[in-house]
């Protein structure tokens, strides 16, 4: 699942507005809107080709509205106009339907703007309304059946709910801040709301807008918005709007938006959502949605909201939590193939996995280290500041940079510059550790490297002795480089680095194999290993929905001749007996047995590559539990294996690889 404005402290300058009047029957999808606004230099506009302009003017006179030039679903429109001109313009259309079939993945592409009576969409980027200037302030009125509600971000300004099925839902909303576009949501909704006083503000408005089997959920979902909007009010400043609500989605999506966030209504449902998903949704109204990502230079706010949401819930929950969370991002880095790495700086939105290993996991790595190497009250102090100067306007890295090097009191530029500039991450190893006396003093003498270019690091080292253990931070910033510390007793062993602290190049032994290998794979390979027809057709189905990559299909006896990652697909009879054929390590014995479907990635026990093939295996009992895992398998890319009930993971996790602890030799001097 997934979740989506310079900078100086005068006042910015005002934004071009938009005027839109909507009327919209989902059932039939007819759509009809009228569009006001001040026309700029160069009045062009570009709508969903769907719709098609009935009437334009400016000043009241009519005008024509010239259609220009097409590209995929969009048409671009032009009108001679003045600037300044007041410019109107009538249009309508039937809205392409909604597409229930979508997955995850290709929510995060560009969608049209969709409509059924069970729930419509309107993204901001679907062409649904002419677009004044690229960041702009807007009033929308909305007209809906009498069993329909919508929204769009923004204040409600007003609100008529019929009594009689003859009348119309109309609620009209105003955004006064530059937005960056206009979401429409709609759908058979029952709404519940809550008004939340606040000291020093106006009333806070909660809402959800949920399909009626949600229902019961509509509390706990008031309860929990407002306490993470306590929170974060606290943690970096005041909430800039005046409403926030929770809108279900007929779609797999899970969208932040300024003052709402839109969410499956599918995941709504499970109850770790409330205690993660949703935080990191309401944090956006601050990152993204408050504070706008100069994309041109790299999108920090994806990485900001990971670190101050999901990876501070688990540190809250235990170090444990926390350290298992940078593993996960470090084993996720280290699945993306050299071809699809690049810089962070390049990062702007998900449209895949190996996007999400940068632009959520290094990103929001890069903030765990600023904040050990500055402080944390530095780090708050830094964050404070960069809200308070930056809020409603487009902010870059350099901006966080600076707020950083302010609160600090230290130059922050090649710490930046290195882990947003360059691609990959340092190779980080302890090549010796020796230890010996002099004049009375017992020194620890340490040989790092780390591949060349290198980077200046901040580097964790736990010295251990039987059970007892020490850390200690080194400065190193060479390709090889020897550190010498006074220590009080010579360690038994050392080890680089153990609370993954440091964004790198894990070792091989930190690295069992999980499914996002396969997943982001350029050249996945598919061996269904069935002679059942409609498991064949299950698991082909399947592998276009796992692979992000089209699979090459091959049979077992080709499985094992090329170095692409390989996925096995059969029945658990079927694929026990190619396993056997093969020589390949049998089904784990923590599966064995477990729920309809299992699904694991095969270890190689001696440490190497099994016969210089990456392999993942799926043992299914029937063509249905095959069927079953097509929505849900694609999220569990962090694992290793997974058991399945239907559609229901009931057991998973990442095989375990500890790291390396270097001994230290004795030497006289």
């Amino acid at each position: 699942m997934v979740i989506s404005c310079t900078c100086c402290l005068a006042a910015p300058p005002r934004a071009a507005h938009l005027d839109l009047d909507v009327t919209l029957d989902p059932e039939s999808r007819e759509f009809r809107a009228t569009a006001k606004w001040v026309a700029a230099p160069e009045s062009r506009f570009i709508l969903h080709h769907a719709l098609s302009i009935g009437s334009a003017s400016a000043d009241g006179v009519a005008t024509p509205a010239v259609p220009a030039r097409r590209t995929g679903d969009m048409q671009a429109w032009r009108i001679d106009a003045r600037p300044g001109t007041v410019l109107r313009v009538e249009y309508s259309g039937a809205l392409p339907r909604l597409d229930r079939t979508l997955d995850h993945r290709q929510v995060l592409s560009a969608m049209p703007p969709m409509a059924a009576r069970e729930g419509t969409f309107l993204p901001a980027g679907a062409g649904w309304y002419p677009r004044p200037a690229n960041l702009f302030s807007y009033r929308v009125r909305l007209s809906l059946p009498h069993d329909q509600r919508g929204l769009v971000p923004g204040r409600l300004l007003a609100e008529a709910v019929p009594r009689e099925s003859g009348e119309r839902y109309v609620a009209t909303f105003s955004f006064e801040q530059p937005a960056d576009g206009i979401d429409l949501m709609a759908g058979p909704y029952v709404v519940r709301e809550r008004i939340v006083k606040r000291r020093d503000a106006e009333p806070l408005r909660l809402r959800t807008y949920f399909e009626r089997d949600l229902d019961a959920l509509a509390d706990a979902y008031l309860d929990d918005s407002r306490r993470y909007l306590e929170l974060y009010s606290d943690l970096i400043g005041a909430y800039p709007f005046t409403e926030f609500s929770v809108v279900a989605s007929p779609l797999p999506t899970g969208f932040g938006m300024p003052t709402l966030t839109y969410i499956g209504s599918r995941v709504l449902k499970l109850p770790f959502i409330r205690a993660t998903s949703l935080g990191h949704e309401v944090l956006h109204n601050w990152w993204g949605n408050g504070v706008y990502p100069d994309y041109a230079r790299g999108n920090w706010s994806e990485g900001l909201t990971t670190f101050m949401a999901d990876y501070f819930y688990r540190a809250r929950e235990s170090d444990a939590a926390a350290r298992e969370m940078r593993l996960a991002w470090l084993r996720d880095f280290a699945a993306v193939p050299a071809a699809a790495d690049r810089p962070l700086a390049a990062f702007r939105s998900r449209t895949h996995g190996a996007d999400a290993a940068l632009g959520y996991g290094k990103s929001a790595m890069v903030f765990v280290m600023l904040r050990d190497l500055i402080g944390d009250e530095a780090f708050e102090r830094g964050i404070r500041a960069f809200w308070n100067r930056h809020r409603f306007r487009v902010a870059s890295w350099d901006d966080l940079r600076r707020a950083f090097e302010e609160s600090s009191g230290r130059p922050l530029r090649t710490f930046f510059t290195q882990w947003l500039d360059r691609p990959g991450a340092p190779r980080l190893a302890v090549v010796t550790a020796r230890a010996n006396a002099q004049g009375g003093a017992t020194r620890l003498v340490l040989e790092f490297s780390q591949g060349e270019p290198a980077y200046a690091l901040r580097v964790p080292v736990e010295l251990v002795t039987g059970k007892r253990s020490e850390m200690r931070w080194l400065d190193i910033s060479h390709a090889r480089e020897t550190v010498a510390l006074a220590v009080d007793a010579v360690p038994d062993s050392v080890r680089l680095d153990p609370e993954l602290r440091l964004w790198r190049t894990l070792a091989r032994e930190q690295l069992p194999p999980i499914l996002r290998q396969w997943i982001v794979a350029r050249a996945p390979r598919l061996a269904v290993v069935s002679s059942d027809a409609d498991v064949r057709l299950a698991a082909q189905a399947l592998a276009q929905r796992f692979f992000e990559a089209p699979a090459k299909e091959v049979n077992h006896i080709e499985a094992v001749r090329g170095p692409d990652p390989l996925l096995i697909i059969g029945r658990h009879r079927e694929v026990d007996a190619v396993l056997s054929m093969l020589k390949l390590p049998g089904r784990p014995a923590n599966l064995a047995g477990v729920g309809s479907a299992q699904v694991w990635t095969v270890r190689d026990e001696n440490g190497g590559a099994l016969i210089g093939v990456p392999i993942a295996v799926i043992s299914t009992r029937d063509a249905d539990s095959l069927t079953a895992l097509l929505r849900p398998l694609p999220h569990y890319g962090a694992q290793s294996y997974l058991a399945f009930d239907g559609s229901r993971a009931i057991e998973r996790g990442v095989w375990a690889a500890p790291g390396r602890l270097v001994s230290v030799t004795r030497s006289p001097r």
